[in-house]
């Protein structure tokens, strides 16, 4: 899910009306003195139309008085009126200044202009070391350039200063969060809280801090204590609503959800999470799911200005330039799939693609990189308005462009609205119809969706003949154990899907398939589970189906070397439903655990059918909840049969299409090629009408 960057709330704009400039050559000018003590009183009481006219016939008068054009940017700024020129000439003709080093600073940040801000700043500092403003709003604008180690040392230099600087305290832990300290993060925005009780900021950013731990009952308490403060806060409603998600209670999140809505109705961003959300919930009417999307999607084009002009004549046979637009590109499910097929791509094997990424978050990791090596056309995103990433891309001359994110963290479907390319294309990294009528098509294959559900998506389903995902083996060296049952004496059967799937019907119908299975036990991973309150949950969920806690076995996070070989704990893998597993049901296949899948005629609920029916293991598909049971038990029966099919699971799987890379590739560019040459086609067509109709 997307989740807004922490609040850096900027220090307040320092008029710098007060202090006196012993370089100005009018010093000791009585008339001046009087004029500067009127314009002061203008200021204050907040005439800022009369200021303005008698500042700028001051400066007409004397273009080299520093202190007119300081007064005349100051009131400019007051009135959010364009104030650089202003502000740099004061800076310019007051070498000596701080104050309008720093406010030419402040006017430079709020332009975007963060390399000229953080000059401004500097040069304020020089002249006044312990400018505490200056060294907040330095930290801010390095934060906005991504130089994280910077901001955090201007945020201490203020604490430094001014110990009790609650503002300080927060923005520092918000660059301690985008750095991956989150205990410092948390500790920081407790520390700003002790200063300040009512800083509903503080109480937001911790929020989020211990939600990305796990920690998510208090990062409930967090949220509500922020909207005690300010009821009206749209953002804080839509992440308390991801943490009630991720406390396994869609029903109050999708009430959250609302409540932003309600507040903000065209709040994109909280619309978009209660389309994800839609897919943890069993049974929603087809219809309206698809009416939700297209609500979004008419919402985004109401912002955008889509006015591209395509460069050259449509030439189906050309090199074609393609995009990626992703915040996922690394450690992330999206980066496992996408690794090997585009080496294959960038390696030239499949034809004439040329590569290009947009990377909407600035995170990267060693998968990150490899990926940038693979793909060297990579574009930073982050924090780019939608406009000028429409622009960018446009720009770039790119035919198709693919999202691979839908309405998941990160996603820039706004921009896709904008239509930067000629085609655009939905694909990987979301499992429904994202609502946007500019993305022209879907990828999908022959498993994962049914010709009946077509009509219920807004972009074009072009099927992929075998697979729509190709998985990249982890490069973990993850060796696979014998059958745990053969020492166990027990079967125990696995999820370590996010905990969110694990639906009241989910809990059910594997209640049912312990009782069935004598003696077994089932273990449960995920983050959520860290959480003691979600840990308790659980276990009581189970309980009243009769399930005791010693057939329980509940994990949270670790490493993703130890994540894998948890399966070496596991005999048999169950998918929940109608969200099914997609990475976690091929990391299980690879360590050697069959997944037993129950399929829906949702795109989203049939991932796990596509994954088994590739890897050659129909006999893992069940019809319906009942033949659920029956397989589970059926296939745990034999653990000596089990135990050969662990023994070989690896080898079936990469022998699969779900993992040939180069396959795949030749799949994904020749479907590329299809669409490209049905739009030159039509764009051929509809060139050459004008001539047949006459004038």
């Amino acid at each position: 899910m997307k989740y807004r960057d922490p609040p850096i709330p900027q220090v307040r704009h320092r008029a710098s009306m007060g202090s006196k400039h012993r370089n100005e050559a009018s010093k000791g000018n009585l008339l001046l003195d009087r004029e500067r003590l009127k314009l002061h009183a203008l200021f204050d009481s907040g005439r800022y139309a009369e200021l303005e006219s008698r500042a700028r016939l001051l400066v007409e008068r004397q273009p080299s008085l520093g202190f007119a054009w300081k007064i005349l940017g100051a009131c400019l700024k007051a009135q959010g009126k364009d104030a650089l020129k202003a502000l740099q000439s004061a800076a310019d003709l007051l070498p000596q200044d701080y104050e309008a080093h720093y406010n030419l600073g402040n006017c430079l940040k709020d332009r975007g202009q963060l390399e000229g801000a953080v000059s401004s700043y500097s040069l304020a500092l020089s002249l006044k070391q312990d400018f505490a403003e200056a060294h907040g709003n330095l930290g801010n604008a390095l934060k906005g350039l991504r130089q994280l180690s910077d901001a955090a040392a201007s945020y201490r230099r203020v604490i430094t200063i001014d110990p009790c600087h609650a503002l300080a305290h927060n923005n520092l832990g918000a660059v301690s969060r985008d750095l991956g300290r989150l205990e410092d993060a948390v500790t920081n925005y407790r520390r700003a809280l002790h200063i300040r009780r009512n800083f509903a900021d503080a109480h937001y950013n911790l929020g989020n801090a211990l939600r990305d731990l796990g920690r998510l009952e208090d990062s409930v308490t967090s949220y509500h204590r922020a909207l005690g403060i300010e009821p009206g806060d749209a953002e804080t409603y839509r992440n308390l609503g991801n943490a009630l998600k991720d406390l396994g209670t869609p029903d109050c999140a999708l009430i959250n959800y609302r409540r932003a809505l309600k507040l903000i109705p065209d709040f994109a961003e909280a619309l978009g999470n209660v389309l994800y959300l839609q897919n943890y919930l069993p049974d929603q009417p087809a219809e309206y799911l698809l009416s939700e999307a297209r609500r979004y999607g008419n919402l985004i084009a109401r912002r955008a200005s889509p006015n591209c002009k395509w460069y050259g004549a449509p030439d189906p046979g050309r090199q074609l330039r393609v995009g990626l637009v992703s915040g996922d590109l690394r450690n992330h499910p999206v980066g496992y799939f996408v690794e090997g097929m585009l080496a294959s791509v960038a390696s030239g094997a499949t034809g004439r693609l040329e590569l290009y990424v947009y990377a909407s978050d600035d995170k990267t990791d060693a998968l990150g990189e490899r990926i940038r090596t693979i793909c060297p056309n990579w574009h930073s995103a982050f924090g780019l308005s939608d406009e000028f990433l429409a622009r960018r891309i446009h720009s770039d001359r790119i035919d198709i462009l693919i999202d691979l994110s839908g309405h998941t963290a990160h996603n820039r479907l706004p921009m896709f609205a904008w239509r930067p390319a000629p085609i655009q294309v939905s694909w990987l990294g979301y499992f429904a119809t994202t609502g946007v009528a500019e993305i022209d098509y879907l990828l999908a294959d022959p498993w994962t969706l049914p010709e009946s559900q077509e009509i219920l998506f807004t972009e074009e389903v072009w099927r992929l003949p075998e697979t729509r995902l190709c998985f990249t083996p982890p490069d973990e060296d993850v060796p696979i154990s014998p059958l745990p049952a053969l020492t166990n004496g027990h079967i125990t059967f696995g999820c370590f899907n996010d905990l969110s799937k694990m639906n009241d019907g989910v809990v059910a119908l594997w209640a049912r398939v312990l009782h069935a299975v004598s003696g077994s036990r089932l273990f449960l991973k995920s983050l959520q589970l860290q959480d003691a309150s979600v840990r308790r949950g659980v276990l009581v969920r189970f309980a009243a189906h009769g399930i005791t806690e010693e057939r329980l076995i509940l994990e949270g996070r670790s490493s993703r070397t130890q994540y894998l070989d948890s399966y070496n704990r596991v005999d048999v893998a169950l998918d929940p439903f109608p969200f099914t597993g997609g990475t976690t049901s091929a990391e299980s296949l690879w360590m050697g655990c069959p997944v037993l899948t129950l399929p829906g005629d949702r795109f989203v609920s049939r991932q796990g059918v596509s994954l088994l029916m590739n890897a050659d293991l129909a006999d893992w598909v069940a019809t319906d909840p009942e033949d659920y049971v029956k397989r589970a038990s059926m296939q745990t029966a034999d653990v000596k049969r089990l135990a050969a099919l662990r023994s070989v699971l690896r080898q079936k799987l990469l022998a699969s299409p779900i993992c040939d890379a180069p396959r795949f590739a030749r799949h994904f560019e020749h479907a590329l090629r299809r669409m490209w040459s049905k739009w030159c086609l039509q764009r051929n067509l509809r060139s050459s009408l004008p001539n047949q109709l006459g004038p």
